[in-house]
This record gives C-alpha cells, structure tokens and sequence, in this order.
C-alpha cells in the first residue's frame, strides 16, 4: 500500500477481496460482512441519484458509532461526493450550522440525536435519513421519497440476477480533489471545516499499513468517535482497506465495558485517547503494586523481571491479549502511567497530530518510542521547531507535506493564519527536537502562562503531576495575576471510600499543594488550590475548554 495509491480503488478492491468476510460489527448486535457492506452502498448510490446528488456534493453523518454509520460514509465516498462527519456530541444549534455551512444535501443521523434537531433550523436538505434502519425521516423531494419507497425493486432492475464482487465498480478520484470536510472541536468553542483531500487520507493510511500491518480478518474495536478525524481514518479507514473487522462499542467505553467486550472480541489493534488507558491502569492494574512489597519487588534485579512479566500479562488480558500495540492520540499522556508502562514494556505508542493533517504529524512504532516524545515524523510530511535552539529551547511546531488539508472551507483568513505562504502548517504546539528527530510536546502555544519575571511555564505539565497525586482526577492550572492557581476536580468515589468529608479532603489537597511545589522551580510554584465540583468541559477528544475557565474569580 502506497500514498500515491487511489483511495476509491483500495476500498473496491478490498470489498471484492474479502467478500465473504466479516467487515462490521455492532456489539451485541448485527454483524455485516464486506459483501453486505457492498449491497448498502449500490443502494444508497440510487438513493442520491434519485435526490439528485451530484459528485462534489456534501452529504452530513451525525450519529454514534455503528456499522450503518461506516456503511453511509463508505456510500458517500465511492459516490463522489464529500463526507461530512459531525460529532454527535455537539450541541443541536452547532450540528444545524455545520449543516447549513457545509451545504449538505443529505443528513444521516442516528436515531439517539434525532429527537434533538429540528429540520426547520437546516432548510437546505433535500432529505434526512435515519442510520439505524436508513428509512427516510424527512424527504423534500419526491424523487428522493419514490427512491427509498421503491429501493428493493429499483435494485432488483440493476440487478436481476444477483448483486457479485464483479459488479462493484467505483469511480476513481483525483488526489488534490476534496474528499472530507471535518469540523473541529477545538478548545475555544467555535468550529472550523478542515476541507481533506484523498492524498492526505491515503498518505494517513499508508503510513499506519507500515507501522502496524494488519492483515484481513484481523479484529479493530473502534472507541474512538468517528465523527473526529483520528477514529475516522487510523481505526475505521485503515481497517476497511485492508479487509479487518471493525467493531464497535455503541457506548461509553469505560474500564467496566471494555474489559467484557476486549476479552470477547480480542482485538489485533487499539486506538483511544489517553484518558482510557490511564483509567484503567489506576483503577485495575496500579492498585496491585501499589504498596511496600510491590514497588520493592519491581526494584530487585532478579525478581523484578518476573514480577514485570506477570503484571505485563495482566495488563494485556484487561485489553484482549491480542494485540500489536495501542495507538494513543489525541491529548497528552500522563507521565507516571507512560513510565509504568515501559517499565513492564507494555506495547504502547504516542501518535500527535491534528484535524488539519488528517491527522498524523508524528508517531512511531511502539518499540522504536522514545520515553516522552510523541515518535517521529510520519512518513511523506517534514517538520521544524521555530527556535534558535530547537533541541533545547520550545518553538512552535510546524510541518508541511502529504497529510496537509487543503485550508478551512469558506474561511480564507483562517487558512492563511494556519498556513503560511511557504505551505507551512503551523501546529500552535510547542514543542524541541532532538538529534535523532524525536519530537517532544511541550504545551499549546496559546496555553503557555507568561509571568510578571518573564518565565515560560507550561500548564500541561504542572497538571500532568497533579493528576498523578492522590485524590485528584484532574486539574487545571491557571494565571491569576502573577500567581499559579491549580482548580482541581477531586476523586470524590476515594475520598468517599476514605470517610473525608469536604474540610478533610481540602486539607488532603493542600498537602498535595506542597509536595509538588517541592519539585517545582520557585517562578511555577503553585499559590493556591481551588476545588471543582464538577469534571472540567471537554471537546471530543478529551481536551479540556480552557477558554471556559480562564475568566474565573479567585
């Protein structure tokens, strides 16, 4: 598999290779296997050639992950026209936007967002289609409504015999051509459409086949929502090109569910945000060694190997046993966790990139990571560190190549903010670059907290160490004044579990106050610690909406 390759063409020739095989799975539910797959997609073409669907027309999907989701955005693609994923988090006054600005023809939805949309408020669609059943919830065309009335005959007239491998044909795109138009979640509220072309979706693709190299009939669970562009191309895309079988949760993939489902399903390759991961190592794997004789054990030279093995094979089993590696992306990874996980050499890789390179900028194999870093340059893209002293000095990171979007749709200024006239895309990350190229993320450029003294201090990793202490969940350091304040959201099932109540653990949290600020420099001493009552407001992939709480009164 090659960058250069034509993306319609993989995906055609991997139906017809694996025809007979599973493609999609739901848990607990239907299963649709690649010549189904096929079936749906012949239909829904005579679906938009009914509606008048037209190559270069945009087509939304808003729903949970499903088989039927992948099925539509599969239709959408071999079609011609541009997909449309919309996360189904988003708020229904966002989603009737990003319909109305994207120009979409069509919706699918899935039937859980349904009942919060108003058709009214997206006058422009021709018609709404449901995903769980792809009956037609609202039509404005009658073509469009004979269409799906009449969709098994109409397909019987194509093909009065049967429906084979050999009638699958797609057309072929061009590589410059739009493929995806992608809308951020971003951090300060407001959605962008990163406009995707083919080349960068297969250049992605390309250069997970190399790293991972999954074969067909190898098992993906998708936990990732497909709406956001890692889920959609490093589980979902990837997995269809090479004949896998995808799986998806249809639920929130907590320590609980995925310990029954992974152990079922055994999957071959895992992607998600940290967040899981670091659940589940403090909840289930931690806690065992988490005492005198555990952390004596994996200190001695002769036991610890052993020891490490056996945790090692715990930790594999909560997650399937199966698999080659998990991909984590998407936020940044909690420092005591990663160094657990090579201390047991857990198989667990950083992948860093963004909506607007489709989404890979670094990542590694697993076993060629370097503590810390989030890998290398990807294949087809190259990066720089704007800093005098890039290996020892943070600058913005910018990259420029393959996986390079092609701007935000209809937004010119926005484009030439983000990428330069020499076709640099500028991260907003911070980040140095060692001799041997390993890129180290030091904090968003907007992030970064300036002090009266001139000091640069990253909030991410002040918080980083927070999140390690006890009773804390998670933390968010911020600039009042010319003082750090830390607002922390407590363990409260802990501190429940441990009989504290309010004044208590306000002086737990205290105490942790000054056991970090031994560790760290006098200018990023943190002055006070305010609780939280509530877990912090996130995007999609698990970043916290720092613009919500950086007005607050201290």
């Amino acid at each position: 598999m090659k960058a250069e390759d034509s993306f319609i063409q993989t995906i055609e020739e991997s139906i017809k290779r694996n025809w007979n095989l599973d493609a999609l799975t739901d848990y607990k539910g239907t299963t649709l296997q690649y010549k189904d797959v096929a079936r749906i997609i012949e239909k829904m073409h005579i679906v938009f050639r009914h509606a008048g669907v037209k190559e270069g027309d945009r087509i939304g999907l808003c729903g949970r992950n499903s088989a039927n989701w992948t099925a539509a955005f599969l239709s959408t693609i071999t079609y011609g026209a541009v997909a449309v994923p919309i996360l189904h988090e988003f708020k229904a006054d966002n989603v009737h936007n990003i319909v109305n600005h994207s120009d979409a023809k069509l919706l699918f939805v899935g039937d859980q967002v349904w009942e919060n949309f108003n058709e009214a408020a997206m006058p422009n669609l021709q018609g709404i289609i449901e995903l769980k059943d792809f009956n037609l919830v609202v039509s404005r065309s009658e073509q469009l409504t004979y269409a799906r009335e009449h969709l098994n005959e109409e397909f019987g007239k194509l093909y009065p015999c049967r429906f084979r491998s050999n009638d699958v044909c797609y057309r072929r795109e061009k590589p410059e051509e739009l493929a995806i138009i992608n809308y951020t979640s971003g951090t300060t509220g407001y959605s962008k459409g990163v406009m995707l072309p083919y080349r960068s979706i297969m250049s992605n693709i390309a250069h997970v086949h190399d790293k991972v190299g999954l074969k067909a009939g190898d098992r993906i669970v998708s936990m990732l929502p497909l709406g956001h562009i890692f889920g959609l191309v490093v589980d979902f895309l990837y997995g269809i090109t090479i004949g896998a079988h995808l799986w998806f949760l249809t639920r929130m993939p907590s320590p609980k569910i995925i310990a029954e489902s992974f152990s079922k399903i055994q999957p071959r390759m895992i992607a998600c945000v940290p967040l899981v991961v670091e659940k589940i190592f403090k909840k289930n794997i931690l806690p065992q060694v988490d005492n005198r004789l555990g952390k004596l054990l994996l200190k001695l030279p002769i036991i610890s190997d052993k020891i490490k093995e056996q945790i090692k094979k715990q930790a594999m089993e909560v997650f399937g046993g199966n698999f080659i590696e998990i991909i984590v992306g998407g936020a940044p990874f909690n420092q005591e966790v990663e160094a657990f996980l090579r201390k047991i050499n857990f198989p667990y890789t950083i992948a860093y990139g963004m909506t607007e390179a489709a989404p890979l900028i670094c990542h590694s194999r697993w076993d060629e990571l370097e503590y810390t870093s989030c890998g290398k340059t990807v294949a087809n893209m190259e990066t720089r560190v704007l800093s005098d002293d890039p290996k020892n000095i943070p600058g913005e990171l910018i990259c420029k190549g393959m996986n390079v979007m092609l701007g935000y749709y209809k937004n010119e200024e926005a484009t030439r903010q983000a990428i330069d006239k020499d076709g640099w895309l500028h991260t907003g990350d911070m980040a140095i670059k060692d001799a041997e190229g390993n890129i180290f993320i030091k904090g968003r450029c907007k992030n970064m907290l300036l002090t009266a003294s001139g000091q640069n201090i990253y909030p991410e990793e002040i918080e980083a160490r927070l999140n390690n202490m006890p009773l804390i969940n998670e933390s968010l350091v911020l600039l009042s004044g010319d003082k750090l304040i830390a607002l922390i959201y407590p363990d409260n099932d802990e501190a429940f579990s441990q009989n504290l109540d309010h004044a208590k653990l306000e002086t737990a949290i205290e105490a942790n106050r000054i056991e970090i600020n031994r560790s760290l420099p006098a200018y990023a001493q943190i002055t006070r610690v305010k609780l939280y009552p509530e877990e912090f407001e996130k995007t999609a992939k698990k970043s916290i909406k720092r613009f919500l709480y950086q007005d607050m009164k201290f």
